[in-house]
């Protein structure tokens, strides 16, 4: 492993010294990164059953909301939450594993124009900001599946129109709505990492490409 400093900015303030490390051949794809490029694709079509689904399911309830079975409106309720989070979880997946993607691209690419060029290869070992983007992101798809695959669950489940089992199923809608919630954020926090790693990235590559000219 090696260290490179940027050079000082305007206002004389030193930048933080990058890890690399370095090889004679060209740099290859991360595993996050070689996962990235297998999935985001699927996560998106993920997401997009979602919705349609959850679109389907909220028109059916909405067919039957002024003489349906209360039962059924509480479970189709569910149902319709359940999918719908199942959609954003895709999308918020299909994000992140788009910046894998991305930054797999930059890796490779520039490991390609080191290599070309006779030099030795140097790539930028995974900052602070790649580690936070990959647990943040799992442990938001983590929440998000379970608070979907709880909404599901539960929705199959509600015995009747009682007034006790609809109370039990508002309980367990507002108790999967926090963890939804808190998957939705841990997701966007990951993203958010992820654009800064991007941002690390780019501002290595400029530095590296002034030293190679």
């Amino acid at each position: 492993m090696a260290v490179i400093t940027a050079p000082t900015s305007a206002d004389k303030r030193p930048s933080k010294a990058l890890h690399i490390e370095t090889s004679r051949e060209p740099a290859a794809l991360t595993l996050p990164q070689k996962m990235g490029t297998k999935l985001w694709l699927p996560m998106f079509a993920m997401a997009l059953i979602g919705f349609v689904v959850a679109l389907i399911l909220a028109a059916v309830r909405s067919s039957q909301f002024a003489d349906g079975d209360v039962a059924d409106l509480e479970t189709l309720r569910h149902l319709t939450t359940g999918f719908m989070f199942l959609g954003f979880t895709g999308v918020f997946a299909a994000i992140s594993f788009a910046i894998a993607r991305i930054l797999g691209v930059f890796r490779v690419g520039g490991g390609a124009v080191q290599h070309d060029v006779g030099d030795e290869v140097q790539s930028l070992e995974m900052p602070a900001t790649g580690r936070a983007f990959i647990g943040l992101m799992m442990m938001g798809m983590m929440a998000l599946l379970l608070g979907s695959i709880m909404h599901i669950i539960v929705g199959l489940a509600v015995p009747s129109a009682a007034e006790a089992d609809l109370a039990t199923s508002e309980k367990w809608f507002l108790f999967g709505e926090g963890i939804r919630r808190v998957g939705v954020g841990l997701y966007l926090l990951g993203i958010t990492f992820g654009l800064a790693t991007i941002i690390s990235v780019i501002r290595f590559q400029a530095i590296r490409i002034r030293q190679l000219t």
